[in-house]
């Protein structure tokens, strides 16, 4: 098991860092691919910078109150696409390094059925110094680790208001989870997580650096965890065109086929009603990833565009949608409603 790790002095997230990220306007669709969708801001953080986390679905898919380069997406006519949306990572999301960056995780197992912590370095491999050294300060360079794998990044930039997103699924998929770490000086992230049974875990680390041109480099690394003990795999459930939480009713139409580009449309009901209210979370009105069965890959997807004057968005959340895997995904919609965050789960097959 996984001593957990005392995390040291966080210092306030400075109130002059401002994400660029723009709201979003439901009805407006975006094309995605496999991959987080990465709405980087014109902000880079730094050593020190702290953020509020928000707390995930706890495993089983129950909710909690509480998200390499491709050409970045284009907007749909007529529509503005939102500012600072630096394109999709390249892969799946299933290498552990990537653009000369690797994900580091101080342990590669967590312990059982109690809340933890889960620390991590983004290393810049030898070599591949041009993300470390444009972001980091001085005193930071060639720190790297005890096995010399490289020179942690420091800086990043904002990525939907935060410069980190760490997600957590089971081999099963359940135990979703979402959080946005806490950095220090040194470059070693510090993710909360909520209990999680025994099982084979994987990891993902989304965020945006830049590379020595300037140009934005979004990226999704992952790493494999175990959790000690014994705990029998949870069945997937089967494909539905509708699924609720918390009292509201997700429905789903116009789901993708694989390799080709498709609109997934989902709408947002409670008791019969059509929901006018979601509020923006992380700049979005709705937050959907999604998991491949088997393997694991990762996509990311959110509606795109602007909203004039902050307006509350629903029922209606679609999403262009580009998956070039067939089979099942498991896919987790997070919405907000009255300062609370939603996680909705459903099974999405994709022919």
């Amino acid at each position: 098991m996984l001593t957990l790790l005392r995390s040291r002095a966080r210092v306030p997230y400075p109130s002059t860092v401002r994400p660029r990220c723009a709201r979003v306007l439901v009805g407006v669709t975006v094309v995605v691919g496999l991959a987080a969708a990465g709405c980087g801001g014109s902000a880079t953080t730094g050593p020190g910078t702290a953020h509020p986390m928000e707390s995930p679905a706890m495993p089983g898919h129950s909710a909690m109150p509480g998200h390499g380069g491709m050409p970045a997406s284009g907007g749909m006519p007529g529509h503005a696409e939102m500012p600072g949306m630096g394109g999709l990572p390249a892969g799946d999301g299933l290498a552990a390094e990537a653009s000369g960056l690797r994900f580091v995780p101080a342990a590669s197992t967590l312990p059982a059925n109690q809340p933890t912590s889960f620390r991590f370095r983004i290393l810049a491999g030898p070599g591949q110094h041009d993300h470390a050294s444009r972001l980091s300060p001085p005193e930071t360079h060639g720190t790297g680790t005890a096995n010399g794998d490289g020179t942690p990044v420091t800086a990043f930039k904002l990525d939907q208001t935060r410069p980190m997103h760490l997600y957590l699924i089971r081999s099963d998929l359940t135990g979703f989870q979402h959080v946005h770490p806490d950095v220090e000086g040194d470059g070693t992230w510090t993710a909360p997580l909520q209990p999680v049974r025994p099982g084979a875990y994987r990891v993902y680390a989304s965020f945006i650096t830049t590379d020595a041109s300037g140009a934005d480099v979004p990226t999704v690394l992952s790493q494999p965890v175990t959790v000690a003990g014994s705990s029998a795999d949870t069945p997937l459930p089967p494909a539905s065109t509708t699924t609720t939480v918390d009292g509201y009713t997700l429905t789903l139409a116009s789901g993708p086929t694989a390799k080709a580009a498709g609109t997934l449309t989902i709408t947002v009901s409670a008791g019969g009603r059509p929901v006018t209210d979601l509020q923006l979370y992380l700049d979005t009105y709705a937050h959907l990833t999604a998991f491949h069965e088997g393997d694991l890959a990762f996509a990311h997807l959110h509606p795109t565009g602007t909203t004039p004057g902050g307006k509350d968005g629903g029922p209606a959340l679609p999403f262009e949608a580009s998956l070039p895997r067939a089979g099942n995904w498991r896919l987790f919609v997070q919405f907000q409603t009255a300062d609370v965050l939603h996680t909705a789960a459903v099974t999405l097959p994709v022919g």
